[in-house]
């Protein structure tokens, strides 16, 4: 199974996110988002960060655990490239995402410098359901 795609937009990144489950679909996302960044084949998963989020439904969910991995990024200067989502799950009327992300401090001499995403954004973001398995789709300011 592919992991995700790039699809045309205009002037954002604009990827769909696969996963057999949609923990799986979340890994994936993140995954893409940091591949906007730089090559996350040549990024090492060197340090862990636990990441929790939450929302009000799926969309928001989503949009919650990206940038908690974008927050992760701007604050301690790490490219992440490996994923972990523990679980979703809903708690009365909210979800929640429990996860890991691994990676390492930027170095330009390592580190090829893509386009740096500022943002996620609600712009055609999907959570679908599809002959048993997820998509999720989600455009990044950049």
């Amino acid at each position: 199974m592919k992991r995700f795609k790039f699809l045309e937009h205009m002037s954002d990144a604009y990827v769909a996110a696969y996963g057999k489950t949609l923990e799986e679909a979340f890994e994936n996302a993140a995954l893409a988002m940091f591949e906007v960044m730089t090559d996350t084949s040549k990024v090492e998963p060197k340090e862990r960060f636990k990441v929790e989020a939450t929302g009000f439904d799926l969309y928001s969910l989503l949009y919650s655990w990206l940038e908690e991995l974008l927050i992760i990024y701007g604050v301690n200067n790490v490219l992440l490239s490996r994923f972990k989502v523990h679980e979703i799950k809903r708690i009365n009327e909210e979800y929640l995402v429990r996860g890991e992300a691994y990676g390492e401090r930027f170095d330009p001499s390592k580190h090829e410098q893509r386009t740096e995403v500022k943002a996620v954004t609600y712009s055609l973001m999907e959570v679908l359901k599809k002959n048993g398995e997820y998509e999720v789709r989600v455009v990044f300011d950049i």
